[in-house]
């Protein structure tokens, strides 16, 4: 993720966390919804729970805020030095972004934040995430740059809108495309499109805009079969067994090139399922019914892939990741060249593919001759 990129994307960090506190500030100074205590007495009881969420230990500060330490006062220093948030009168940059984080990790309502804040419990277990650097499922994929899928995420809209809004299953979503590296890094997010739209046509929307996906010629994401295959973008086989489960066991074992290729990169793409799953797993506010505005819960979208990317990078342990492998990606060392800017199939491309598939199986057949 570039500077500018970083810049707008804490800024719309900024402008949703400016949002939803602004019920937080009225309900700190509203006098009727608190209990009567001497202001002086409330300003250190906050100062006591901030204290005790941020500072006490990495395990309450991750268990509140799924960041520790150190990964909250860098995200503070940039939200206050990049983004420009600053202190109001009622509350400091730190408090609004441990308040926000909270908002964030567990979904509570504006209403109980205080209480929470003040109240919060401790789990007490923690875990590390595995290291892997040599992840063998990458080697196949020369020049990959990732991985790419569309998921739902619940938002609230008025009445009017929400058939477009509906999805397969019946939840009023927006349709969210995720664009990640092989580390699990989000490094593109569009948010908004309605429940109902097609996920292709989502990626063409994302690759028209001025500052929309970029993907370098040469280069290209994996993605299902939900997606066509076209330049830039290396979708299965249809028609064939593609799922993991269907090849668990020597005898499901795959019979042709298409077969073992859909195997392979499936296991690869898989990539981009855990990253949202951890994503939504860290962030309880996207998998729960939201109580904000669309727009607010799309730039509350942004704010939660950049907070992911930043405990990926920060951070030693995690409470919420196991067994997550990270890829190499050394293999997508990119250079100077002009982007796709539409999709587009081509004889040549499925040649492409079709050749890899082949020299894929041949040479998993030599390893196992």
């Amino acid at each position: 993720m570039d500077e500018q990129t970083l810049i707008g994307v804490l800024t719309a960090f900024t402008l949703a966390q400016r949002q939803i506190l602004l019920t937080l500030e009225l309900l700190m100074n509203n006098n009727k919804r608190l209990p009567h205590t001497p202001s002086d007495t409330r300003h250190r009881i906050r100062e006591l729970a901030y204290f005790r969420m941020i500072h006490e230990s990495d395990l309450v500060c991750r268990q509140s805020t799924r960041m520790d330490r150190r990964t909250f006062a860098i995200l503070c220093h940039l939200l206050r030095n990049v983004a420009g948030l600053s202190s109001t009168e009622i509350v400091d940059v730190e408090e609004m972004v441990a308040m926000f984080l909270h908002v964030l990790a567990h979904d509570v309502k504006n209403r109980i934040i205080q209480r929470e804040f003040i109240r919060s419990r401790v789990d007490k277990e923690t875990c590390s995430v595995t290291n892997n650097c040599n992840d063998q499922r990458w080697k196949c994929f020369e020049n990959c740059l990732g991985a790419l899928d569309g998921t739902y995420i619940k938002v609230n809209v008025p009445a009017g809108d929400q058939p477009t809004f509906r999805t397969r299953k019946g939840e009023i979503a927006t349709n969210v495309l995720g664009v990640c590296d092989t580390k699990w890094d989000f490094v593109y997010v569009l948010a908004g499109w309605k429940g109902s739209a097609a996920d292709s046509r989502i990626l063409r929307d994302a690759l028209s805009q001025e500052n929309g996906l970029q993907v370098p010629k040469g280069y290209y994401y994996l993605c299902d079969a939900g997606y066509p295959n076209a330049e830039g973008f290396l979708a299965p086989y249809r028609g064939q067994r593609y799922h993991l489960q269907e090849w668990r066991g020597a005898a499901n074992a795959p019979t042709n090139a298409k077969e073992y290729f859909n195997m392979k990169q499936s296991s690869a793409r898989n990539v981009i399922e855990r990253a949202f799953g951890v994503l939504k797993g860290r962030w309880a506010i996207l998998h729960g019914k939201s109580y904000y505005p669309q727009q607010v819960q799309c730039l509350t979208i942004l704010a939660c892939t950049l907070l992911h990317n930043l405990i990926n990078r920060e951070m030693t342990y995690c409470e919420d990741v196991d067994d997550v492998d990270e890829g190499d990606s050394t293999y997508a060392t990119i250079t100077a060249s002009e982007d796709i800017q539409y999709i587009e199939t081509t004889n040549e491309w499925s040649q492409w593919r079709d050749d890899l598939a082949e020299s894929m199986f041949t040479d998993w057949q030599l390893r196992n001759a």
